[in-house]
């Protein structure tokens, strides 16, 4: 191979790579941000804890939907008259419901989500212990369980 051939290559690596970055970056249009970097910045924090109803993973901060844009605009709205960051949450949850929240808390009925998966792994291996304990009990199936009958005919077919 050829040094520009190598080259050529490297720069297609270079330029997919670039491009497979720009995928990564922020929604927030720049009409939304607020004049003071430190209300922006709690807007970023509780925008990155917050789902976005339409992309369903995706945190309102990296979503482009039109949803997510007024979630946005909501949060900043809810800071700039001087809520704190949970009183914002709160009323956003008020709102929307706790679906709304990325990480959601333990408190209610999450709880028996939170440990449900914990609760079905225990009474799966309860299960399999039983069973495997009932089955070490059982008479094991062997030649003693056969009639005479059955012990000669199978004595004349492993002759053959």
């Amino acid at each position: 191979m050829s040094a520009r051939g190598f080259f050529q290559k490297i720069r297609f690596l270079a330029v997919c790579t670039l491009l497979a970055m720009g995928t990564a970056v922020q929604a927030v249009e720049p009409d939304e941000l607020l004049s003071d970097p430190a209300l922006e910045t709690r807007a970023r924090e509780i925008s990155k804890d917050l789902r976005c109803l339409v992309c369903r993973n995706e945190s309102i901060d990296e979503s482009n939907a039109d949803l997510a844009r007024d979630l946005r605009v909501l949060v900043r709205e809810r800071l700039s008259e001087g809520d704190s960051n949970a009183e914002v949450l709160d009323f956003v949850v008020a709102r929307y419901g706790e679906y709304v929240l990325l990480r959601p808390t333990t408190r209610g009925a999450n709880w028996l989500l939170w440990a449900s998966g914990p609760l079905m792994l225990v009474l799966a291996g309860g299960i399999g212990l039983a069973f495997v304990r009932r089955r070490s009990r059982s008479q094991p199936a062997g030649a003693d369980t056969l009639t005479e009958d059955e012990k000669a005919r199978l004595a004349e077919i492993l002759k053959e």
